[in-house]
């Protein structure tokens, strides 16, 4: 499938689902969606070569942000002079000269510039020098009123975070997972923000799983509809739909199982620049992952198990058409065969002269059709 980081896509999903209670609520996640904390719609960022990927750039000291508006390069130089600064560099699908200036200020290796450019990463976590490089895949729920062959379920982008020894920047692609809500969370968290880069790294991917659990719990209601109609016999249950939710699905699969080995990783002893107490937060999104992974494999067994029981249903009609085709036949052959008998045009046959012999006839073989249609309906092949 086609990565959806690839495209534009409206930040706000439409519509409501029909047979989800989650339904009812999807008005006002579109609008928060299209509006600002304080009630004021949301600007889009302007696009085209000469538009600026930064987001936003913080200077944090000691768990707190400095106030004022600072420019990326000269807010390095000032949490390089403190003793616990560092800075939060946000972006937002980044040019590519833009981004090689950045990465000639903080010393990024070329490598991972071009994939924080291009977004076309699997989750991964590499080590170049002093900087870490993580590769989350964000995923958001679309919200559709009925599942069809060529429903969007699953949208997904990239996150690329660079974390450093005093800078962390999170290169952000596709709308999938808003950044700007997890630095307002954490900056009202001066403990754990004390704890540097890292601290912001955990936030980050804490959100990114968060929104994998909204994503799994969304699709269980999905599938249960989906069931529901295969077993239907008043509905259709095309085939097509299940194909669809299955490619969905496998989307979805890519985002969360290639996770599972970065975090590891970073909650393991070996990597010693994450601080001991955020390795602890790691822990934790470890097992809400493993969680997602879980409920994930069991809904692929179960799509599995759906396809294959639609195609046995398919199977089992087709079987019934036929039995009933062959019935009809049966019948239609009793009026066929004393039809060809009795056009012959031969001069000496049985009740050929007789004067009730044409409606004696059609009496007997109406009488023999009655017969083998009870036949058929008591076996069910009628």
């Amino acid at each position: 499938m086609t990565d959806r980081a690839e495209r534009e896509r409206p930040a706000t999903p439409h519509g409501g689902r029909v047979l989800n209670p989650r339904a009812w609520v999807s008005p006002v996640r579109a609008m928060s969606r299209i509006l600002n904390a304080d009630g004021s719609p949301r600007t889009p960022a302007p696009t085209g070569p000469g538009r600026s990927g930064v987001v936003d750039c913080g200077l944090y000291v000691d768990g707190e942000r400095r106030p004022g508006q600072w420019q990326y390069a000269e807010a390095l130089a000032a949490a390089r002079d403190e003793r616990d600064g560092f800075v939060w560099l946000g972006l937002h699908e980044p040019g590519l000269a833009e981004m090689t200036a950045i990465a000639a200020t903080y010393g990024l290796h070329e490598l991972a510039v071009e994939d924080a450019v291009k977004a076309q990463q699997r989750p991964k976590l590499e080590r170049f020098g002093e900087v870490s490089f993580l590769v989350l895949r964000t995923a958001r729920y679309c919200e559709h009123t009925e599942l069809t062959e060529t429903s969007e379920v699953v949208e997904t982008g990239q996150v690329m975070l660079f974390i450093g020894p005093n800078f962390l920047i999170s290169v952000r692609h596709g709308d999938a997972c808003r950044l700007a809500p997890v630095r307002a969370d954490l900056e009202a968290k001066r403990d754990l923000l004390r704890h540097g880069p890292w601290a912001v790294a955990y936030a980050i991917t804490d959100r990114v799983v968060d929104l994998y659990l909204e994503v799994a719990d969304q699709l269980e209601d999905d599938l249960d509809v989906l069931e529901a109609d295969v077993f239907d016999r008043q509905s259709s249950g095309r085939i097509q739909r299940i194909y669809q939710m299955k490619r969905e699905l496998v989307e979805f699969k890519r985002a969360v199982i290639p996770l599972q080995r970065p975090l590891m990783t970073l909650t393991a002893q070996v990597h010693r620049e994450v601080p001991q107490e955020v390795r602890r937060y790691f822990r934790d999104v470890q097992d809400h992952l493993s969680r997602t992974v879980e409920q994930v494999n069991s809904y692929d067994d179960l799509l599995n198990s759906i396809l294959q029981a639609r195609l046995a249903q398919v199977t089992v009609d087709q079987n019934n058409d036929m039995r009933k085709i062959a019935a009809w036949a049966g019948i239609a052959a009793v009026w066929t065969a004393f039809a060809g008998v009795y056009g012959m045009n031969f001069e000496n046959m049985p009740e050929l002269k007789w004067t009730y012999g044409y409606p004696g006839v059609l009496a007997l073989m109406l009488a023999i059709s009655l017969a083998l249609y009870r036949w058929f309906r008591r076996n069910g092949w009628l």
